[in-house]
C-alpha cells in the first residue's frame, strides 16, 4: 500500500486493532528510511526507541536539543545510545537566532506572554524540526490521546499541516499504565525525573513537577491555559 496523504483513511482502517509493534513494522517495511522518529526522551518515546531497536530497521532517530533541557535528559540520551547501540542525532537551534531573541526579549521571555513563548518554541524547536525532517516523508511520534485535551481527536496516522508530512502515532491508544508496564517489563531506561513527579518533561524552565490529582501535562507551561499548552510540534493549524 502506498503511503500518501490521500489514502490516510485507508491506512488507518488497515491498522485498526494492530499493536504498536505491528504499526511500526508496517511503516518500516513500507518506507524504510523515508520515515524518521523524533524523540523527546519521554517515557512514550523511550518505548518507541526500544521497539525500533528491536526491529532493526533503518529509521533514523533524532532529538531537538533546545539548549535548555534538564541534565537528566542529556544523561538519558547517553544511556539510551549505549544500551541500544544507536546514535540519536541532536538538532540544535541556530545560535544567531537564539542570540537575537535573547537580546530582544530576554532569556526567560516565555513567561511574559504566549506570543513570546511561541517565539521561543519556534526558534528552539520548530525551526530545527524542519531540518530534521528534510528528505523524509513521515515521522513517528509518542503521542497518546489521554495525554492532553489537545490530543483527544488524534488518529494512528495523520497528515501534519505544520510539517507537510505524514505523522504516525503508534501508541495513540495506550494508557499511562500501558507505557510504564512496557518500560518495566523490557527494562527500558527512562528519565529519573519521572519518579519525582514529572510525568511530562520538556525544557527545564518550562517544566515543573505536578501535584497529586493534576493532569499529567499540567507541569508543562503551567502558567498558561490548558488549551494552549503545546509547543507547536503537534498543534493543529486553525
Amino acid at each position: 500500500m502506498d503511503i500518501t496523504k490521500e489514502n490516510i483513511d485507508a491506512i488507518n482502517g488497515k491498522l485498526e486493532n494492530k499493536n504498536a509493534h505491528e504499526i511500526i513494522k508496517f511503516f518500516i517495511d513500507a518506507m524504510d528510511d523515508r520515515i524518521t522518529f523524533g524523540t523527546s526522551l519521554g517515557a512514550e518515546d523511550q518505548v518507541i526507541t526500544a521497539i525500533l531497536a528491536e526491529l532493526k530497521g533503518k529509521t533514523p532517530i533524532f532529538t531537538l536539543d533546545t539548549g535548555r533541557l534538564f541534565p537528566e535528559t542529556y544523561d538519558l540520551i547517553d544511556r539510551t545510545n549505549k544500551k541500544y547501540n544507536i546514535k540519536i542525532h541532536p538538532y540544535f537551534p541556530k545560535s544567531e537566532e537564539v542570540e537575537t531573541m535573547v537580546i530582544e526579549d530576554g532569556i526567560n521571555l516565555f513567561y511574559d506572554s504566549i506570543e513570546l513563548r511561541h517565539k521561543c518554541c519556534q526558534i528552539r524547536k520548530l525551526n530545527p524540526l524542519k531540518r530534521a525532517l528534510e528528505g523524509r516523508d513521515a515521522w513517528f511520534t509518542g503521542l497518546r490521546r489521554s495525554q492532553s485535551i489537545t490530543r483527544t481527536d488524534m488518529q494512528i496516522v495523520e497528515w501534519d499541516d505544520n510539517s507537510s508530512k505524514i505523522k504516525v502515532n503508534p501508541l495513540i491508544e495506550w494508557t499511562e499504565e500501558d507505557v510504564w508496564n512496557y518500560i518495566k517489563d523490557n527494562k527500558i531506561p527512562y528519565n529519573p525525573l519521572h519518579d519525582k513527579g514529572y510525568p511530562s518533561i520538556g525544557c527545564q524552565p518550562c517544566t515543573r513537577a505536578i501535584m497529586e490529582g493534576e493532569d499529567i501535562r499540567a507541569g508543562r507551561w503551567w502558567w498558561e491555559n490548558p488549551d494552549t499548552r503545546e509547543c507547536g510540534l503537534h498543534a493543529k493549524k486553525e
